[in-house]
């Protein structure tokens, strides 16, 4: 397509996917893209092989299979003390990302804006984009990542549409917190804007703390799209599921675009997956100590290297600081790091529109083996 043509000239392939092409060609410990080098739990392997071959290998219903729908909706009441109505609520989608999509282009029309958090998520502002949208970015306050509230309040106008948070967040490994949501509730409350808050690492927060959900703000909940991963829960991120919470309304209007989108999700793993969370409603509760401990394997072992570790409270990504090993830009020392140690990190600039020169970051994924981390560790150490 000739480019004047492109409804996204400024778009390319996403630094995921350059930097896991570039692991796999030069044989490097691949601790770039989000995913686990692990598998599912085996109960739950067996349960997708026993719904393949138990006549669910059709169509599901379009908003995702009933049963389901009511094991998310008991979670949310369980976790976050939120009912929500199964048949109205909830809508089963391809992963995260779809979610992500479909609740922006339901909300967004030509010349509304957007505001988003930066560093944030690199799928949002494309289908703000294509929406004919405008993205307004709000950069996160350093060293901590936390929103700079002034900013906000002067961003905020008539023509905000959509707002969208990310907590846990993605790239920085931070967290929202209940303070900050009620924060974020006293400045909305002028605005007819929705919110879409991004929760797909809410089961990986750590030490002792309790993720903050949108679910559990009764003033947010009602104006919020809600997405959430079960691949991220699951350490089944190429199964592609995940699910989108909004009210009644909300999720009305979601649905239109889901569809003509995707219409509707794997039969055998939506079943699977609700007799799963029927079966083992303890694996997310167990799901934060088992990643502190890989987070904490990779943080001991990186104690031999020239890498500053930022903290860590949730997510599976560590932010590292290099500036005591190079003055390269990160997309370049990412490069670096591929030639001289055979390591793939993701940089964390792509994931803002503002670059800042001095900052020296790079994200790590621990999702991975304590062999892997133990490895990629000691390769690093040798710069």
């Amino acid at each position: 397509m000739n480019e004047s043509r492109s409804r996204l000239p400024q778009v390319g392939t996403t630094i995921f996917t350059v930097m896991s092409d570039l692991a796999a060609r030069t044989g490097a410990l691949n601790l770039a893209q989000g995913f686990p080098d692990f598998e599912p739990p085996e109960r739950l392997r067996a349960l997708v092989a026993h719904h393949v071959s138990a006549l669910h290998n059709q169509y599901a219903p379009m908003a995702g299979a009933p049963e389901l729908r009511e094991a998310i909706a008991a979670k949310i009441a369980r976790h976050y003390r939120r009912q929500v109505s199964p048949a109205t609520d909830i809508t089963v989608t391809c992963g995260g990302t779809e979610a992500l999509a479909c609740a922006i282009l339901c909300a967004v029309a030509p010349g509304d804006e957007v505001i988003v958090f930066d560093p944030c998520y690199d799928s949002y502002e494309p289908i703000v984009t294509l929406c004919g949208g405008l993205t307004r970015h709000v950069p996160l306050l350093r060293p901590g990542f936390g929103i700079d509230w002034q900013r906000l309040a002067d961003t905020l106008n008539e023509r905000t549409r959509l707002i969208i948070i990310n907590t846990p967040h993605n790239p920085s490994g931070t967290r929202l917190s209940a303070e900050d949501l009620d924060q974020l509730a006293r400045l909305m409350r002028p605005f007819a804007a929705s919110l879409l808050s991004d929760e797909v690492y809410e089961h990986m927060v750590y030490d002792g703390i309790a993720h903050a959900s949108v679910h559990g703000n009764p003033e947010l909940a009602a104006r919020s799209f809600v997405a959430s991963s079960f691949g991220k829960t699951y350490h089944a991120t190429g199964w592609k599921i995940g699910y989108c919470v909004a009210p009644a309304g909300l999720s009305a209007e979601l649905r239109k675009v889901h569809q003509f989108v995707t219409f509707a999700i794997a039969s055998p793993l939506q079943y699977a997956i609700a007799d799963f969370m029927r079966e083992c409603p303890e694996h997310e509760t167990e799901l934060p100590l088992f990643y502190a401990g890989r987070r904490d394997y990779l943080r001991r072992c990186l104690t031999a290297s020239r890498f500053r570790l930022r903290p860590t409270p949730a997510t599976y990504f560590q932010l590292v600081d290099y500036s005591d090993i190079s003055d390269e830009d990160d997309t370049r020392f990412v490069h670096t790091l591929i030639e001289r140690c055979r390591v793939a990190a993701i940089p964390l600039s792509p994931f803002s529109v503002a670059k800042r020169p001095d900052e020296r970051l790079l994200r790590l994924c621990f999702a991975k083996e304590e062999a892997t981390l133990a490895e990629a560790a000691r390769r690093l150490a040798t710069l």
